[in-house]
Order: C-alpha cells, then sequence, then structure tokens
C-alpha cells in the first residue's frame, strides 16, 4: 500500500526536484502547502506563474529582470568602465545588498564544470566577449566566481580571454575560504574580498 496518495506523492517529488530540497524537507513542504488557506495557494501559484512568464534575462547583463534593460544596465549613475562577473542572478543580489560596488554586472549562468557535463558554451561567455568588444568604455573585468576548482579554472579562461584587449581583469581577493559560495558569504568579507581583488592579467 502507497504510504501517500497519489497527487501528495507527485507534489512531494516535485519539491524534491528542487536544488536543495531533500526528501524530507519536500515532504514538510508539501503538508504545509496542504494545509494552506486556498487563497494563499492561489496567491503562491499565480506568483510562480507570473515569475515565470514575465522574468526575462537582460539583454545585456543576462540578470533576470521584468524590463529590458534591467534597472542596473538602465542607471546613468553606475560605473559604466567595471563589469563584475559573476555565476547567478543571486550573486547580483549578494553584492548589490552590500552597497559597496557601484559598476556594472554580467551573470554567467554556470562555470566550466567537465563533471556535471557543463562547458564553457552552456555559458554566457560569448555574450561578455561581444559585450566588451563593443563598449570601449570598460577598463576592468572583476571576476567574482566562487573559490572553487570550477569557478577559479572559469576564472583563468577568462583572463587569458580578456587580457589581450587591454582590459584590466582582476579575482576577488582570497579572504574568501577555499570552497566557499558567493551567495552565502558575509558583506564584512565580500567588501574586503572586492577591496583587495588580485590582477589575472598578467597571469
Amino acid at each position: 500500500m502507497a504510504r501517500y496518495s497519489p497527487s501528495i506523492q507527485q507534489l512531494i517529488a516535485q519539491l524534491s526536484a528542487l536544488p536543495g530540497i531533500g526528501g524530507k524537507l519536500a515532504q514538510r513542504l508539501a503538508f504545509h502547502i496542504l494545509a494552506m488557506d486556498e487563497a494563499k495557494v492561489q496567491d503562491l501559484t499565480e506568483s510562480i506563474a507570473a515569475a515565470r512568464k514575465l522574468v526575462k534575462r537582460c539583454s545585456i547583463c543576462q540578470n533576470y529582470t521584468d524590463s529590458d534593460p534591467c534597472p542596473i544596465c538602465s542607471d546613468a549613475m553606475r560605473d559604466k568602465t567595471t563589469i563584475m562577473v559573476v555565476e547567478t542572478p543571486q550573486d547580483v543580489s549578494t553584492f548589490e545588498r552590500m552597497h559597496e560596488y557601484k559598476g556594472l554586472y554580467h551573470v554567467l549562468h554556470g562555470v566550466f564544470d567537465p563533471l556535471k557535463r557543463k562547458s564553457l558554451s552552456d555559458t554566457t561567455i560569448p555574450q561578455l566577449l561581444e559585450r566588451l568588444q563593443t563598449n570601449s568604455e570598460v577598463k576592468e573585468v572583476i571576476v567574482a566566481t566562487n573559490q572553487d576548482p570550477e569557478g577559479s579554472a572559469t576564472a583563468l579562461y577568462l583572463a587569458r580571454l580578456i587580457s589581450p584587449s587591454g582590459i584590466t581583469v582582476t579575482r576577488l581577493a582570497s579572504g574568501l575560504p577555499m570552497g566557499s559560495d558567493i551567495e552565502y558569504a558575509d558583506d564584512l568579507t565580500l567588501a574586503s574580498a572586492l577591496r583587495g581583488r588580485v590582477n589575472l592579467s598578467d597571469e
């Protein structure tokens, strides 16, 4: 006999397929949703559907946005000479939270990871290179990928691609622990890593 009804099993299966959601947490979320007021469930489903329909990638920086270009790329007060390259849209939010960085961004949506069959063509590196070729204002590219082997390999690859153009390529300082994700770093550590960034152009 099945442990749960087919509908509950399906809900748990869909929730457990989300990143970071294990079987036990998926079960708790499923039963929490079942216990919610019907109006709140409707609000939740409508929010998911609306976000999936309305959110798109900014044609300039590739970050998620409702409007194109996104508010950061459209902001005339941002420093147009600097682009910070990050792995995910969550990383943009992390840096914006600390109010330390005033330049622009480029979201890779991934890194080079052969173990997961992710090649460089699975990222937005081609869009970044095209952006640099058509924007002579850019003087520095800050590579803010995670401090893990995949992030470091991607950073070195970008340095080799970009440095010949004369643009300075820097990397966040090693104040970030090896293996750490940008998304989970505290503001003080991030600010220190940003200020102490190192030059990759000569490596």
